[in-house]
C-alpha cells in the first residue's frame, strides 16, 4: 500500500495509524485522505487513486454544501474521478482536546469494482428464453418437477406446508400434464410431494371424482 504523509505534523502522528488500517481493511479500493482544517491542504494520503499529496488543495469547502449524516459526519456521497470512476466518499471532523476543528479523515471508496459485481448478477439473473418444449415432452420427470415447482412459487411455500385443498389443485395439474399416465408415476410424485403414495392415489380418485360430476 503507498503511503504519502507530511513530516513533523502532530495531527499525521495521532491519526496515522487510523488511517492505515482503514486503508489496509477497504484493500486498493479506497483511497483514505488526512486534510488540515485551517490550511485547507493535505496531510497525507493512504492508498492515493490520484496525485494528491501533502500540501496539496484539499477544496474542504464541498462539504459545506452538504448535510451531515451525524455530528461532524458527512455522506456517505458521491464523487466522480477525472478517468470516470465513481467514488462513495465518507468525510468526518476530528477535533482537538478544546473540541476545535483541528483534521478531516475522507474515505474514498472505489465502486467500480461493486458495480460490475452488480451487473454481472444482474446478466445471471435477467429473464430467460422460454424452455424448448420438445426437448423435454418426453422427459416426464422435467415435467413433474416443471409443474410442481411452479405452483410452489405461485402459492409462496413448500410442498412440506401446502394444505390438502393445494395438494389436490396439484395432483389435478398434474393429472392435466398427463404425468400419471407414465408407469411408476405415483412413487415420484409421493417422493416429490414428500407425502404417501397412499394419499397420492386418494387424492387423484378424488379429483377425477370431482371432474366426472355433472
Amino acid at each position: 500500500m503507498d503511503v504519502v504523509v507530511g513530516e513533523n505534523d502532530p495531527r499525521v502522528r495521532i491519526w496515522s495509524p487510523v488511517c492505515h488500517a482503514v486503508a489496509l481493511l477497504l484493500g486498493p479500493y479506497a483511497e483514505v485522505v488526512l486534510h488540515d482544517v485551517r490550511e485547507d491542504t493535505v496531510l497525507g494520503v493512504w492508498n492515493p487513486m490520484t496525485d494528491r499529496g501533502p500540501g496539496s488543495p484539499s477544496l474542504l469547502g464541498e462539504l459545506d454544501r452538504l448535510d451531515p449524516s451525524a455530528r461532524d459526519v458527512f455522506g456517505p456521497y458521491e464523487k466522480l474521478l477525472a478517468d470516470g470512476r465513481r467514488l462513495s466518499s465518507v468525510s468526518a471532523v476530528l477535533r482537538d482536546t478544546d473540541g476545535e476543528p483541528s483534521a478531516v479523515l475522507c474515505v474514498n471508496l472505489d465502486r467500480t469494482p461493486l458495480e460490475q459485481a452488480a451487473a454481472l448478477l444482474a446478466g445471471f439473473a435477467s429473464p430467460v428464453t422460454p424452455r424448448p418444449e420438445p426437448l423435454f415432452e418426453q422427459d416426464w420427470t422435467e415435467r413433474l418437477r416443471h409443474t410442481v415447482g411452479t405452483f410452489v412459487r405461485t402459492r409462496g411455500r413448500p410442498v412440506d406446508r401446502l394444505s390438502r385443498e393445494d395438494r389436490l389443485a396439484l395432483v389435478g395439474a398434474l393429472d392435466g400434464d398427463g404425468i400419471f399416465a407414465v408407469r411408476r408415476a405415483v412413487p415420484a410424485v409421493a417422493d416429490t410431494l414428500r407425502t404417501s403414495r397412499s394419499t397420492v392415489y386418494s387424492l387423484l380418485a378424488e379429483h377425477r371424482a370431482q371432474r366426472t360430476r355433472p
